[in-house]
């Protein structure tokens, strides 16, 4: 094989046809166009002293370079380490370093924090800047024309950081076969085709960029969002009519709070998708008695390309999705087992709830330079243990209560967060929540409930009130915090690390 840039060269077929559409700078990348493009990339990388197998991180701004940066890596042979372009320069620093960069790519806004943390290496780190004109005279001088790097399917081509839910953030390495099989899941699972137009509004740096990289191995046309807002995400809605559209709990749950006939912009969509979270039942409910656009609940991780290794609900399962709990059936060549927590060589039953584990061909080596860590979660016989825990129904579908450390253990009561937030989120008076945890000399530890409220703000007496009858009583928060807002990945992925950090620190607790 070469590797897994190659299908850019096959649908140069579709000519003039956007393949990426920019709404922000006004500026699109045809099909015709994308092979010179990527090609003028790898051939600068190549001019810089970059060969196969060296890591090249990206600093960038949601944008058609983004991805064209992406696949001018990979064609190079080279491993891409997308970065967060909010991330601040001690933090680019430790995944520069861990990573053993050669290389930086980024534009005028991350200049600065790319020469700083390059100046700390003593000017070992080759820093492009996209948007000088160094930059241009160079890219225009380079080769449109470069043999792609012939790569084994085990070969790496990127290293995906995580979220850093838990601690420190470890580079899952990712492979050409592993991308491919995530391309075709994601195509398989959405039926994308050429006729697709797809918004995408997940960061470029995640590895939810999966959908749209997805979207243009079918042909279809990627628009793409630079920052969310959602004022602006309904407008782009209604301009470009995509049928295919990403979106997550907290964007899902503000679109069942928006004015009558907002919906009428969607009518274009056959698809949402939901990521990154538990998407509570009663919202998911809300939005498709209105909107009348099926979701597609995702589940996967940076360490499986998402549902290259995963689970979705698809259209078809909504005869059977009454309840609107589950994350659905295996994608693509995805195996799914329940193991128990304490003993994962332990599989259990339907209906019997313990940690999901996944087995297929996107998930990913192993965590980079992290023996330790990585054999902790990446089994011998293939399984990944994925910290999350839920159980398969009679179906077979599957379905997420929590992640496992965030469960509560309270005077050996197992509390799961998820589970409290859902019921908590159906309150008139909440408008998001997050429980965690905080230490208790006598019970181990007791819930919390992080609340951005509407309007005033909620008791804890209201909230136990509202508990009555739907929780039992030892699942219901011990105490009520209010909040502007929480703490979230990307605006996205709650860290509740962070709730238990600032709030458990309080004196009493």
């Amino acid at each position: 094989m070469s590797n897994c840039t190659t299908f850019i060269d096959v649908n140069a077929r579709f000519g003039d046809k956007p393949a990426l559409i920019h709404p922000t700078s006004g500026r699109s990348v045809s099909y015709s166009e994308l092979p010179a493009q990527v090609n003028r990339r790898a051939s600068l990388l190549s001019q810089k002293g970059i060969v196969e197998g060296d890591r090249v991180c990206i600093y960038l701004v949601s944008s058609p370079e983004y991805v064209l940066w992406y696949f001018a890596i990979w064609r190079a042979g080279a491993v891409a380490v997308p970065l967060n372009n909010v991330l601040t320069e001690d933090e680019v620093s430790y995944m520069v370093q861990n990573s053993g960069a050669r290389a930086v790519v980024t534009d005028m806004a991350g200049r600065e924090v790319a020469t700083g943390v390059g100046s700390s290496l003593s000017g070992k780190l080759v820093v492009l800047v996209e948007g000088t004109q160094e930059f241009a005279d160079a890219l225009f001088q380079a080769s449109p024309v470069y043999e792609s790097s012939n790569r084994s399917p085990e070969d790496l081509c990127q290293l995906q950081y995580t979220s850093g839910t838990t601690g420190k953030q470890k580079g899952a390495m990712l492979t050409h076969a592993n991308w491919m099989a995530a391309m075709d899941a994601e195509r398989e699972l959405l039926r994308l085709s050429p006729d697709d137009r797809y918004l995408g509004i997940y960061p470029m740096a995640h590895v939810g960029v999966s959908w749209g990289i997805s979207a243009l191995r079918a042909g279809a046309t990627w628009v793409i969002m630079e920052r969310f807002s959602l004022d602006r995400y309904i407008d782009l809605i209604r301009e470009y009519r995509p049928t295919v559209i990403t979106a997550m709990p907290p964007v899902i749950h503000s679109l069942t709070q928006t004015p009558e006939g907002t919906e009428e912009a969607f009518r274009g969509a056959r698809l949402i998708i939901s990521g990154g979270g538990p998407l509570h039942p009663s919202i998911w409910k809300d939005f498709y008695r209105r909107f009348s656009v099926p979701i597609v609940n995702a589940y996967g991780l940076s360490e499986t390309i998402v549902v290259g290794t995963g689970t979705a609900i698809r259209p078809e399962d909504y005869g059977a999705a009454d309840e609107f709990r589950s994350v659905g059936h295996p994608v693509g060549y995805t195996e799914v087992r329940i193991v128990d927590i304490s003993d994962h060589s332990q599989r259990l039953r339907p209906m019997e709830m313990g940690e999901i584990a996944l087995r297929g061909p996107a998930i990913a080596k192993g965590y980079w330079n992290m023996p330790e860590e990585s054999a902790a979660v990446f089994l011998d016989d293939g399984w990944f243990l994925t910290g999350d825990v839920g159980f398969i129904d009679s179906d077979g579908m599957v379905s997420i209560t929590d992640r496992k450390k965030d469960m509560i253990v309270m005077s050996g009561w197992k509390i799961y967060p998820t589970e409290v937030e859902k019921v908590l989120i159906q309150h008139p008076k909440i408008r998001d929540v997050a429980v965690f945890g905080c230490p208790d000399l006598h019970r181990g530890e007791m819930p919390v409930a992080a609340v951005v409220p509407v309007g005033d703000e909620i008791t804890l007496e209201e909230i136990r009130a509202f508990c009555e009858g739907r929780l039992a009583r030892y699942k219901v928060p011990r105490r009520v915090v209010s909040s502007d807002k929480l703490p979230r990945v990307g605006g996205w992925k709650l860290l509740r690390r962070e709730l238990r950090n600032h709030f458990c620190a309080e004196e009493g607790w």
